[in-house]
Order: structure tokens, then C-alpha cells, then sequence
């Protein structure tokens, strides 16, 4: 390889922010650590809902994530279940809703919602920090809804969703575009450290109904093996 192919392909790295660094900072499981601020989890909702349903919030985030009758989704991160209730209804009696939070007040009081509503489409359980333990090939969409800027190891967290997702299955991030410190993701960031998991963009919307932005991704290629990832930087 030439001197100006080598600048290239390094420029194209620091672009991404995945610069090599074979010293860098490690889980025990041999994932990259995060790079960035990782904000942590204050509210189950980041809005009421009769404010986010004016705007039609959820009826424009499915449309875009290509949401319909019959599929299975995982709402991961659900809190009080704006998006669980919503998409019980969009994917009907035929389809599933997996809804998981890390805290377990949340579950226990979207456990007590699903009930109260019979929504008997839903299941409801306490998920893990770094692994939300989806079930293989499962999966049309894993939505995570302002909530992906609070996920402590992202690069296990979503090296773990990946064999869940069916055929054409994608993962549905809404976030907005600020540093994650204030509780957004820059979709630079984003784009960056799913592509170090073995992602690739499907299509980024702008969606002001949300609060930011819409980006879907699918698996791309073979899965990357932990120790050859590399943390991206903001």
C-alpha cells in the first residue's frame, strides 16, 4: 500500500473515531469501553403523553420505523410504556411486544399498566445493564427510545441485540442530536459505534414529533469479535 493510501485509510479512521488503539480501555469481557459521557437514567418518560400523542409522537416514529401488523418488537429501556402501549396496538393481536427496563420500580409499574389495560400481546420483564437477553432470531424491531445515551457499555450492549434480530430485522434509535452529556447522541457518534458492532444505516429522519432524530440500522457482515472493536470518540 502507497504513502497517500495509508493517509487515507487513516483519515478514514479517525474520522469514524476508531483510530487504533490496542491499549485502550476494556470490559472484563473484552468490549471497548465508551469513549463518551454516559449520561445516566433519570425519568421513565421524558414527556406526558397526552403532550407526545398531540404531536402524534408515536404514529410518526412507526410509520418511519416501518412497523406493522404481525411483527415482533422489543421496546428496551420502556419506562412507564408510552411506546409498549402503542406498539401493542400497531402490531395487533398477531404480533409481540417485549418490554424490558433496568429499573425495576419501572417494570413493576408497567408490569401493573399491561394488566390493568389486558394487553395479553405484551410481556414485561427486568432487563440487564449490558446484555438485554433477547431470544435469537426474534425480533423485526429493538426500538430504543431516548434512552441509547444512557446505556453504560454500548458496544456489548449492542454486540448482544444483534443475533435477535430476524431476517431485515432492525434496531430504532430516536435520540436527539446534542452531546450525550445532555442527553442526546450525536448521530456521528451513533452511526460510528454501531458500525464498530457490525451495523450500517439504513436511513436517519428527522423527527421534531420525538424531540431529534429517527436512525434505523441492520446487521452488516459477519459479527466483529469483541477484541477487535474499537471505542469511537465524540
Amino acid at each position: 500500500m502507497n504513502k497517500r493510501a495509508v493517509l487515507a485509510a487513516a483519515l478514514l479512521l479517525a474520522g469514524c473515531g476508531q483510530a487504533p488503539a490496542p491499549n485502550e480501555p476494556r470490559t472484563r469481557s473484552g468490549f471497548p469501553k465508551a469513549a463518551r459521557i454516559v449520561a445516566p437514567v433519570v425519568s421513565p418518560a421524558w414527556s406526558t403523553e397526552r403532550a407526545r400523542d398531540d404531536r402524534r409522537e408515536a404514529d410518526a416514529v412507526m410509520e418511519a420505523a416501518g412497523v406493522k401488523p404481525g411483527m415482533t418488537v422489543a421496546d428496551i429501556g420502556a419506562g412507564e410504556g408510552y411506546y409498549t402501549i402503542r406498539l401493542a396496538a400497531r402490531v395487533g393481536p398477531t404480533g409481540r411486544v417485549l418490554a424490558e427496563d433496568i429499573v425495576p420500580a419501572y417494570r413493576d409499574r408497567l408490569a401493573e399498566r399491561i394488566y390493568r389495560e389486558r394487553l395479553d400481546n405484551v410481556s414485561v420483564r427486568l432487563g440487564k445493564v449490558v446484555d438485554p437477553q433477547l431470544p435469537d432470531n426474534s425480533f423485526d424491531r429493538v426500538f430504543l427510545v431516548h434512552m441509547y445515551h444512557e446505556i453504560d457499555q454500548p458496544y456489548e450492549f449492542l454486540w448482544q441485540v444483534r443475533p435477535s434480530l430476524r431476517r431485515g430485522g432492525m434496531v430504532v434509535v430516536v435520540d436527539a442530536d446534542r452531546p450525550t452529556a445532555q442527553h442526546g447522541t450525536p448521530p456521528s457518534l451513533l452511526d460510528c459505534e454501531f458500525a464498530s458492532a457490525g451495523y450500517r444505516l439504513i436511513r436517519r429522519t428527522d423527527m421534531p414529533q420525538a424531540g431529534g432524530y429517527l436512525a434505523l440500522y441492520a446487521p452488516h457482515g459477519a459479527r466483529p469479535e469483541p477484541r477487535a472493536m474499537r471505542a469511537c470518540h465524540a
